[in-house]
């Protein structure tokens, strides 16, 4: 069962990274690329690293997102013109959501036959997760934190960079809030009884 997942997994990649490269239409180049992430990862699974296939689909789909996010961003793309083609894309996504989960149904099935070794870093380790896990959190934490900084403020540059002043925009001017006086927000009025404001 193994062999047979192997093997439908992997035609599976080589056409999706095929199609990444020839499609045309960004959107699609964009979800074979997802699809051939998600079908990597399965693959990794299926040797006993699932640390590794987490780590494929958190960081390499999550970037992707985020990268499209970013592409958007710069081009200013009309989003109306986006939702009015959205049904056009839906047949193609479902296509895209079956393969999906029917690789996880394959990867699912080859699991429960027959389970790999593991690798175990540690003696108390079950899985590879959780031995890579008491490393990670004990011996580098310094330098896990250091990395997480180093990705926020990757972050915080993205954000900077695509950042655009419009015109007719009102925005918060710090250094006015800061600097006035009492004069200039309160204005003292004289009402006499039996009068409004």
């Amino acid at each position: 069962m193994e062999v047979i997942a192997f093997s439908i997994l992997s035609a599976i990649v080589l056409i999706a990274a095929f199609c990444v490269i020839a499609a045309r239409n960004p959107v699609h180049s964009v979800l074979f690329l997802i699809l051939a992430f998600f079908t990597a990862s399965g693959l990794l699974v299926l040797i006993g690293a699932e640390f590794l296939a987490m780590l494929l689909i958190v960081v390499y789909v999550g970037a992707v997102a985020v990268l499209f996010l970013f592409v958007v961003m710069m081009l200013d793309v009309d989003f109306v013109e986006l939702k009015q083609g959205f049904l056009n894309y839906a047949p193609f996504g479902g296509v895209v959501a079956l393969v999906f989960f029917a690789e996880i149904a394959l990867v699912a099935s080859a699991m429960g036959a027959s389970r790999p070794e593991a690798f175990d870093a540690s003696p108390n380790a079950e899985t590879n997760v959780e031995a890579i896990g008491q490393v990670m959190y004990t011996d580098y934490l310094l330098l896990f934190q250091i990395s997480g900084i180093v990705l926020l403020i990757a972050m915080i540059g993205a954000i900077v960079l695509t950042l655009r002043h419009r015109p007719g925009v009102r925005r918060q001017s710090v250094e006015e809030q800061t600097g006035r006086k009492r004069a200039d927000a309160v204005e003292l009025k004289d009402v006499r009884p039996g009068q409004g404001i």
